[in-house]
């Protein structure tokens, strides 16, 4: 009988993986990570931003040929400049979308100190640059930025911090809605400051609707919505442009075709009057021949109007609402109050400024000079802008994991407390 020799066991087969490839396999991993949707409110919200802002790049690009030829010397410098941010800000805002919560409590007085810095800089010293009668911009070894823009992204994030620390204190004006005016309006003092009154009004919306919306009573809001209206009439009686961009709103001879201080509004409402229901055609627009001063910028609405008509400015509303319900969506699902907060700040921001900028495009507000979000022209607003929606979709990810996460972080902080005590 001749026994037969136990076979040995099968041993799977590898394939090790080449050296040279291995840093590749890493890489993809981690592209992976950064890309792994968790929730549909996460995606409603990501498509909807970047679809707003390839639509942007394709709108700048058509309405700032002519301006980008004149001052630049070539039809596209304004477009490309424009698409080099939009290349910086996505990444950026992926990025910081896989921030946890923690990291964001971290940085936040850091992140709102040196932007207060910057904005110091601006109003006192030789390096502020004045742009259409506002001291906003800020030059460091010939580039140029907005510090107010910085302070917006850097406000959202402290005030998800401090309304975290001071939940329980909410219902109480004097320890906890007192002290988050008085640094949230400190911060924004210091862009009024430099005359940037419609910055200025959208931070103070923000600051206010943010608290609104996380719970704090209306009757507690109500004295510092009054101070800043009155405020805000001050300031705007008090400077002759700003005078005459109001008085141009409200007087008659705008419509009678007179008026220097007249002549954005009519021509903003001619370009729209000139789309009719299909527009003029993409690249086709006549008023961004130097007839509609910011038709890149605060007056792209206008060129959108003009070029895809009735329907096309229809469908960039449609398109600020569905971000508008994202937000909304995102705020419902939010389980701890800094995610409350930032995505209720964001929302106010980015929406609410949409909602002014088009209404001065219609004639429904005076100018005040801020630009339509994600669509116009400019790289750092385009760049914080994306910032903070990327920390909104850093809470959005996975509402669940973020809450675990954050209770963590606190039971950690007390128990260093505790020690420490």
């Amino acid at each position: 009988m001749v026994r037969r020799m136990p076979t040995p066991p099968r041993t799977a087969r590898t394939n090790p993986i080449p050296e040279a490839d291995r840093g590749g396999v890493a890489a993809r991993i981690r592209l992976g990570r950064v890309l792994r949707v968790e929730s549909k409110d996460y995606l409603l919200l990501l498509s909807t931003v970047v679809f707003l802002v390839l639509f942007g790049l394709v709108m700048v690009l058509s309405s700032s040929t002519v301006e980008s030829r004149l001052e630049d010397g070539g039809f596209f410098v304004q477009a490309t400049r424009q698409g080099m941010f939009a290349l910086i800000g996505l990444p950026v805002m992926l990025i910081a979308s896989r921030m946890p919560e923690r990291f964001w409590m971290r940085m936040a007085w850091p992140l709102l100190i040196g932007a207060c810095v910057l904005q110091v800089l601006v109003v006192a010293t030789p390096l502020g640059v004045e742009v259409g009668g506002n001291t906003n911009w800020l030059d460091l070894a010939g580039v140029q930025f907005q510090p107010s823009e910085i302070i917006k992204v850097a406000l959202v994030i402290w005030l998800g911090l401090i309304v975290t620390k001071k939940q329980a204190y909410l219902g109480d004006f004097g320890k906890g809605v007192l002290p988050i005016l008085l640094v949230g309006g400190g911060a924004i003092g210091l862009v009024l400051l430099g005359g940037d009154l419609g910055t200025v009004m959208i931070m103070g919306a923000m600051l206010l609707g943010t608290l609104f919306l996380i719970g704090v009573r209306f009757r507690l809001l109500l004295p510092p919505v009054l101070i800043s209206a009155a405020v805000f009439v001050i300031v705007a009686v008090s400077s002759d442009n700003r005078m005459r961009r109001i008085t141009a709103f409200l007087q008659e001879n705008c419509e009678q075709g007179s008026g220097d201080d007249c002549w954005q509004i009519q021509h903003g409402r001619f370009a729209l009057a000139n789309g009719g229901i299909f527009g003029v055609g993409l690249g086709n627009s006549t008023a961004k021949w130097s007839w509609l001063p910011a038709a890149d910028n605060d007056f792209i609405f206008a060129i959108i109007g003009e070029e895809l008509g009735l329907i096309g400015a229809i469908v960039v509303i449609a398109l600020f609402v569905l971000l508008a319900v994202a937000f909304a969506r995102v705020l419902r699902s939010a389980q701890t109050p800094f995610a409350k907060t930032v995505t209720a700040a964001v929302m106010v921001w980015v929406i609410g400024q949409a909602c002014v900028n088009i209404g001065v495009v219609l004639g429904v507000f005076p100018v005040l000079g801020v630009p339509l979000p994600l669509v116009s022209a400019g790289g750092t607003a385009l760049v914080t802008t994306l910032f903070a929606i990327g920390v909104v979709l850093s809470v959005a990810r996975d509402p669940a994991a973020t809450a675990r996460a954050a209770a963590r972080f606190a039971a950690r902080s007390a128990a260093r407390a505790g020690r420490t005590r």
